[in-house]
């Protein structure tokens, strides 16, 4: 991807722990890289086709203006996330707050802080079987589009499935989202479960019914391991309801651990189920006979 680069940015603002710091303000200098397509503005040479870095300083400089924060942690995230917002044409930013005139007893040439913020693709799985169906999976895309930290894609037709598991209930409908989002995957994990509380959802029954539920299935090509949280989602590959509206809006979408695409997952699962109905469990006599 281009770079449009800005650096030493100069903005007088009032960040810091101290008092005299909230209160005297000091020089701080911001670097920043714009990840954004440049071949395009390059070759029509239009304004309306690029990132345009005097708007993007001047945005940079009226939020360390008007906002203060007493780390410059927080200066670096908030004004990266903002940015990112604010700027459609930019996709990824690499941003860096040096503050030289902190209050360090020592003598030292500066202090930095810096980080890289992007966009991120995943895809959501959203499911109901219980009450309103359709309305409580409208419900959950609504809330995504109300997500600022969120942009929404694609979105699958909902399809009417039967329940996963060994518990009696009524069939499901299932969808899936694509989205752009800001959050980490933790953060997404939050957020995708506030939507379910808005839903009023219950976890009583393991597999049980449900009023809404939404899984995270991908999350760019990373893979997640964590005590509550797993991507991609473990069982994407069993479950049907999952990797057909995903083939709707994504079929070439990959799964990182087996490299497969979900078009992929979904024919070889749909070719199991085909195997056991016609009572052919794949043994070596039939490897033998192709």
């Amino acid at each position: 991807m281009d770079i449009i680069r800005i650096e030493q940015l100069e903005i007088f603002a009032y960040h810091g722990c101290n008092e005299e710091e909230k209160r005297d303000g000091q020089k701080f200098y911001v670097d920043a890289n714009l990840y954004t397509d440049v071949m395009t503005p390059g070759l029509s040479d239009d304004l309306e086709d690029t990132v345009n870095y005097a708007k993007a300083c001047k945005f940079i400089n009226k939020f360390l203006t008007e906002n203060r924060f007493d780390l410059i942690e927080a200066v670096a995230e908030q004004t990266t996330r903002a940015l990112l917002k604010e700027f459609p044409k930019i996709t990824k930013v690499d941003f860096t707050i040096n503050k030289p005139n902190a209050p360090i007893k020592l003598p030292f040439g500066n202090v930095a802080v810096s980080v890289s913020r992007e966009w991120h693709k995943a895809y959501l799985s959203i499911g109901s079987n219980i009450g309103d169906k359709e309305g409580y999976l409208n419900q959950a895309v609504d809330m995504l589009y109300d997500d600022e930290n969120c942009k929404v894609g694609a979105i699958s037709k909902f399809i009417q499935t039967k329940p996963y598991g060994p518990v009696e209930q009524d069939d499901f409908l299932n969808g899936c989202v694509e989205i752009e989002t800001l959050y980490s995957p933790q953060e997404l994990l939050k957020a995708v479960n506030a939507i379910e509380a808005a839903a009023n959802r219950t976890r009583e029954i393991h597999w049980g019914p449900r009023t809404l539920d939404v899984d995270i299935v991908l999350y760019d090509d990373e893979i997640v391991a964590d005590s509550n949280l797993f991507i991609p989602h473990r069982e994407m590959h069993k479950r049907e309801f999952v990797l057909e509206p995903l083939v709707q809006i994504a079929p070439y979408a990959i799964n990182p651990i087996s490299k497969k695409t979900a078009e992929q997952l979904l024919d070889e699962l749909r070719g199991q189920s085909e195997n056991v109905n016609s009572g052919c469990a794949g043994c070596q006599g039939c490897a033998m006979r192709k």
